[in-house]
C-alpha cells in the first residue's frame, strides 16, 4: 500500500474536524478498494465503507489521551 497518506492529526493537536475526518476516510477507501470513484453499482457500498470509517476514526480521536498534553 501506499505510504503517502497523510497524517490526519499530530499528537498535540486539539480537534480535527469533519471535514479532515470525511477526507481521511475517502482516502482510505479508496486506497483499499483501488477506485478513485466506484461503478454506480458500487456507490451504495463505497459510501457506507466511507461512512463507516470516518464513524470509527471519530470513535479513536474521541477516545485517545494524549499524555503530557499541558507541557
Amino acid at each position: 500500500m501506499c505510504r503517502s497518506i497523510k497524517t490526519l492529526r499530530p499528537p498535540m493537536t486539539p480537534e480535527v474536524g469533519e471535514e479532515d475526518i470525511r477526507a481521511a476516510a475517502l482516502q482510505y477507501v479508496r486506497k483499499v478498494s483501488g477506485f478513485r470513484a466506484p461503478a454506480a453499482h458500487n456507490q451504495v457500498v463505497f459510501e457506507q465503507a466511507v461512512d463507516a470509517v470516518t464513524r470509527a476514526t471519530r470513535e479513536l480521536l474521541d477516545g485517545l489521551e494524549v499524555r503530557g498534553a499541558g507541557r
